[in-house]
């Protein structure tokens, strides 16, 4: 996490791509979140609390601070995929974190949520999302949209 929070502290944009498992994000992607959020609310001196000692955390916090919100503003886009259900859900809870952060959405079509192998065995699914060229073209569509985006946020041009 140490080489993570720098680079999205520093980042325009956040794209999460994920696969549902068993209408669920990743448990890795979860962690994420949940530091994510302590990060971006929390306290700005770590040091004051000398390591995780709860009552001096909960006094500080207490006392109030300044939430430093590292993550509002940033553009981001969200794909997710499954093979049976759950995927709408997983994207609608990913969004509802990102803007719940104040994140801004790329576009109206930059939180997409695919079924890749509908049911077919697990075994298989790699193949078939290798061959399936929709969802590829729809993050690069996302990508795009991100892209554009944080350029006009930034007043550059964008060239692809």
């Amino acid at each position: 996490m140490n080489e993570i929070y720098p680079k999205l502290v520093e980042s325009h944009g956040v794209f999460i791509i994920t696969p549902v498992y068993w209408y669920q994000s990743p448990s890795g992607l979860k962690l994420l979140i949940d530091r994510l959020v302590c990060a971006n609310g929390g306290n700005p001196d770590p040091t004051s609390t000398h390591g995780k000692k709860a009552d001096e955390a909960k006094r500080i916090e207490a006392d109030g601070w300044d939430y430093p919100q590292h993550l509002a503003k940033r553009i981001f886009g969200c794909f997710v995929h499954g093979d049976a259900a759950g995927a709408n859900e997983v994207k609608n809870a990913l969004v509802n974190w990102a803007e719940d952060l104040e994140m801004i959405p790329a576009s109206t079509r930059s939180q997409l949520a695919r079924y890749i192998g509908y049911y077919e065995p697990y075994y298989s699914s790699h193949a078939t999302l290798d061959k399936d060229d929709a969802p590829k073209d729809e993050v690069r569509m996302i990508a795009r949209s991100m892209a554009l985006t944080i350029n006009a946020q930034l007043n550059q041009p964008t060239e692809f």
